[in-house]
């Protein structure tokens, strides 16, 4: 559960108009902290980025909520070619990303979610010029 503080950083956040990412931000700073005082088993920071990812958007953060694929491939985009601490290429820091974001959430996310941003998949792909994922058959 996300501490009181923390839940009424990011609803200040929401009133003054800024980003879900920046709302989001705040349970990120969250778990960090979390993880420096010990107080639970991440043994990362990619797993406290995406435990307070989890909690943002328990708590009604719109992360990834945007319902264009192509639009939440782009922010994806953006942000791993901003980022200063990545370690690898730009397209596996994004894909990354949103790989570790979907197999964090599970089963909360509905299939509809689950297949925005599968196909948001794609369009990363098509952004960097990669081939696309052929389709699994069901039998």
């Amino acid at each position: 559960m996300a501490e009181r503080d923390t839940i009424r950083r990011a609803r200040r956040d929401r009133s003054e108009g800024k980003a879900p990412s920046t709302q989001a931000g705040e349970f990120v700073r969250e778990e960090i902290e979390h993880v420096r005082q010990g107080k639970h088993g991440a043994r990362s920071t990619k797993q406290a980025i995406a435990i307070g990812l989890s909690k943002a958007r328990r708590s009604g953060v719109g992360v990834f909520s945007r319902s264009d694929p192509r639009a939440i491939a782009r922010s994806l985009k953006r942000s791993a070619e901003q980022s200063h601490r990545r370690k690898s290429e730009p397209f596996r820091s994004a894909m990354s990303m949103l790989s570790f974001y979907i197999d964090r959430a599970g089963r909360q996310l509905s299939a509809s979610q689950r297949n925005r941003l599968e196909r948001a998949k794609d369009e990363l792909r098509d952004l960097y010029g990669r081939p696309r994922r052929k389709k699994r058959s069901r039998s």
